[in-house]
């Protein structure tokens, strides 16, 4: 029996089902689409960190910002202002495919490096904290040694995937992956900021490591590496901060010069007990630590949240790493393995040399706490390098013929 249904007379719209979402709802979860929880798993934790740095930031830079323009907000609008930026890119990052990072690499890393040499060789370079790191284009000023981290993690995933066959081979590693790197660290020694410059040899290390490349072939660039820090740390003031430190801070000479940061450190920690003095109590912070809000933020976490509150940031960052180790086993592709176990060496290392530092168990480097710490450049350099995770998360790449170098 055929059954004659009611045409809708001309001009009629037809009716739309109610059951059916509407088009922003649709458009929110084509956004954050994913084939696995790995990207959830390590957008969640990164959007926690952010909100939680946001919150210690107000906490650790309320004193300072109203001594030094009359607003305790200051510091934090400006730091909430670069999480609005950083986190949209990372998103927009997230979309893009693995041939879209591969392609622009090696742009990327050619800027990162024109950037940095600006900062050194040109009066566009400004010092700041002892260290010349920061770059004044008319309005702007960042710090281009972040962005060459950027560009440094997806370089060496290309360069490493491409020579995946022939990693055995010493000559085929120094070029040109041993002298670009080389002299990508050594323009940011040249600006005097080493503790960058130890963060970007780490990932060096990482993503020559996962790439699979022996033991024995780090051999010399240990040495080398070995060597040319005894050379930098020989005098000056570096010397004078890594003698202090393992002195221990005892002598009270030094007290009120080189031991200050730490020793406040130290007591900030140690006055924050299991459960801390409260949100927003610290002391510490009250123009008796300086960087509170950046280097040292961690200790301002340790007194205010307590014992507690720094193992949760801790386990955060446990998550952060299970969720980067996921998305590496979820990916077959060379490039993807490479440039997301770079990144996790990066915004991992850099969090244990922070925390060591405030520890006591490293001298003083100027590292800020990934994610967490005010700077504005930091915090979008970072969430984007999250972005490019994220992307090898949503779309996982399957593996790929590499052309064997030449």
């Amino acid at each position: 029996m055929t059954t004659n249904l009611p045409r809708a007379s001309k001009g009629e719209q037809p009716a739309h089902d109610s059951s059916s979402p509407p088009a922003v709802v649709v458009a929110v979860r084509k956004i954050f689409a994913a084939e696995t929880g790995n990207y959830f798993l390590l957008l969640g934790t990164t959007l926690f960190l952010v909100v939680f740095g946001l919150v210690m930031v107000l906490s650790s830079s309320a004193v300072e910002s109203f001594k030094e323009a009359g607003d305790f907000f200051a510091s934090f609008v400006r730091q909430g202002i670069f999480a609005l930026i950083g986190v949209p890119l990372m998103l927009m990052a997230s979309r893009m495919r693995a041939a879209f990072w591969r392609r622009w690499s090696g742009t990327a890393m050619i800027i990162a490096m024109v950037l940095q040499l600006l900062v050194v060789a040109t009066p566009l370079g400004v010092a700041e904290g002892g260290n010349k790191n920061w770059i004044i284009l008319g309005s702007l000023s960042f710090q281009p040694s972040e962005v060459l981290k950027v560009g440094l993690v997806i370089w060496l995933g290309m360069i490493l995937a491409k020579k995946i066959n022939v990693l055995d081979d010493w000559r085929e590693l120094m070029m040109p992956l041993g002298v670009i790197s080389a002299v990508a660290i050594g323009l940011v020694v040249l600006g005097g900021d080493v503790g960058t410059a130890i963060v970007l040899v780490s990932i060096v290390f990482g993503a020559v490591f996962f790439a699979g490349v022996r033991l024995r072939m780090f051999l010399l660039p240990v040495l080398a590496i070995i060597l040319a820090a005894v050379v930098l740390t020989s005098g000056g003031s570096r010397g004078d901060r890594i003698s202090v430190w393992q002195s221990g801070c005892t002598n009270p000479q030094d007290y009120a010069e080189r031991c200050w940061q730490t020793l406040h450190g130290w007591w900030a920690l140690a006055s924050g007990g299991v459960f801390g003095v409260g949100l927003g109590n610290s002391k510490a912070k009250w123009s008796w630590l300086p960087a509170a809000d950046n280097d040292f933020i961690f200790a301002v976490i340790g007194e205010e949240l307590g014992l507690l509150g720094a193992i949760v940031v801790l386990a955060l960052f446990v998550v952060l790493a299970i969720a980067f180790v996921r998305i590496i086993r979820s990916n077959q592709d060379p490039f993807a393995r490479i440039t997301v176990s770079a990144i996790m060496v990066w915004i991992l290392g850099q969090s244990f040399i922070n925390i060591a530092v405030v520890l006591g168990l490293l001298p003083v480097l100027g590292v800020p706490l990934p994610l967490i710490s005010a700077g504005g450049t930091s915090l979008v350099t970072t969430l984007f390098a999250i972005g490019i995770a994220l992307s090898f998360a949503r779309a996982p790449v399957r593996a790929r013929a590499e052309v064997p170098a030449s």
